[in-house]
């Protein structure tokens, strides 16, 4: 009996905590459509070659550290982290990205379980940019990889 009602307290515990919203973050998907996932190794060269870099994550995260040359536009994230998202609770300065549409534009925030990035990639395909890059691993895998950040 006792062994029960721990197991039960356990059980009751666990279930308040994933309700809270403390669980393991969801990750992001592998793939989007009308985008190309990258690694690190792929951004590197992108980006060396000239491709804009934009960072979606909030500012105060973007001061702490980011990749030298990137663009600060944050996505302001209210909707579900899923990919059928609800983009009309969400916002994002689509202004601050290239003007030119067919220009190619990487994508990027906090890893694989920040939606921000895969948000924001979907939001500038939808606004009819042609070349989108989606580094779905972010700034951790940049860091991992042992390249510099400012």
């Amino acid at each position: 009996m006792k062994s029960f009602k721990h197991a039960f307290l356990f059980l009751a515990a666990a279930g308040a905590f994933c309700s809270s919203g403390l669980a393991l973050a969801k990750e992001t998907p592998t793939s989007l459509k009308g985008a190309e996932v990258i690694d690190a190794a792929k951004a590197k060269a992108l980006i060396d070659a000239g491709v804009k870099l934009i960072d979606m994550r909030p500012g105060n995260e973007y001061a702490e550290a980011h990749i030298r040359g990137a663009i600060n536009v944050p996505y302001k994230e209210k909707s579900a982290k899923e990919v059928d998202f609800d983009a009309t609770l969400d916002s994002i300065d689509l202004s601050k990205l290239p003007a030119d549409k067919s220009a190619p534009i990487i994508t990027l925030c906090n890893g694989v379980e920040c939606w921000r990035s895969f948000k924001g990639a979907t939001a500038a395909i939808k606004a009819g940019y042609k070349k989108v890059y989606w580094f779905r691993g972010g700034v951790p895998e940049w860091k991992a990889k042992g390249l510099p950040v400012d």
